[in-house]
């Protein structure tokens, strides 16, 4: 049996504290997503997702860094620890091996650039095209994520598209560099609930079609239940739980799952 696409072990991230220490903000989390399987991360905000998902970028924000842990991809059969590679190294991986698509697209965009010449940017910096073959594969790509009238809108500015246009946009621009992994940050967050389902629709026939690894960082489980494979729980930055999604949502194992699960809001009369 192949070994996981990622995995990491007991990451820390940490912030400099007052008294001159470190304060750790993500705690000995570990986690691991094989090659086409979706893993939803979940936890209240401030539980340490999104950072986490940054530190396998090497993004994690400054003051911050990753202060213990491996983040293992696995590449030509071997892993490759991504704490150790150099900035260009790191910026091959970015973009290329993993791609992450944002929790607000409109701020991910540049305002002043059309959707077109971003996302062809994207396709430049890791494949050798013209302008002009960019140019068709961003069409393509748009295609790809059904965003309607693609060829038609290249030149559009982000704040002409909605909502749910910009997020199919952030998509096609994760897929730009052909990734083997997409982290999506609460992806469906900004969107009504036709969107919502339109969106993880999506990203599960990527799933299926490409082979690509989503982990997927939510508070809903709501979501969870509907699209992913395995659910890691995470609270105040530690790893408290890592299921099956049924067995998870039949026999949570720690107390902090089965309070989030009790949140849940049901039908009046519902078991």
């Amino acid at each position: 049996m192949a070994g996981p696409l990622l995995e990491i072990r007991d990451l820390e991230v940490a912030f400099p504290a007052r008294d001159g220490g470190r304060l750790p903000v993500v705690r000995g989390a570990s986690l691991s997503l094989g090659r086409g399987e979706i893993v939803g991360l979940v936890g209240e905000s401030g539980s340490g997702k999104t950072l986490t998902a940054l530190a396998v970028l090497g993004l994690v924000p400054p003051p911050g860094r990753v202060t213990a842990g491996e983040i293992l991809l696995s590449e030509d059969g071997a892993a490759v620890d991504l704490l150790t590679l150099g900035p260009e190294a790191l910026r091959r991986v970015r973009g290329g091996r993993i791609a992450m698509v944002f929790q607000e697209p409109a701020t991910a965009f540049n305002p002043v650039y059309s959707i077109g010449f971003q996302i062809a940017e994207a396709v430049r910096a890791h494949r050798r095209m013209s302008r002009r073959e960019a140019r068709e594969e961003v069409a393509r790509l748009l295609d790809r994520v059904a965003f309607p009238d693609a060829r038609r809108r290249l030149d559009d500015y982000p704040h002409q598209l909605s909502g749910g246009q910009r997020q199919r946009a952030m998509i096609a621009m994760a897929l730009a560099g052909r990734p083997d992994l997409l982290l999506a940050d609460e992806p469906t967050t900004a969107l009504d609930v036709t969107l919502q389902a339109q969106i993880l629709e999506l990203l599960d026939e990527l799933r299926r079609d490409l082979g690509l690894a989503v982990l997927l960082i939510t508070h809903d489980l709501g979501v969870v239940a509907e699209t992913c494979d395995r659910v890691v729980v995470m609270r105040a930055g530690r790893v408290v739980e890592t299921a099956g999604v049924e067995e998870l949502f039949r026999a949570p194992a720690d107390p902090y799952t089965r309070e989030l699960l009790a949140a849940l809001p049901r039908l009046e009369g519902a078991p």
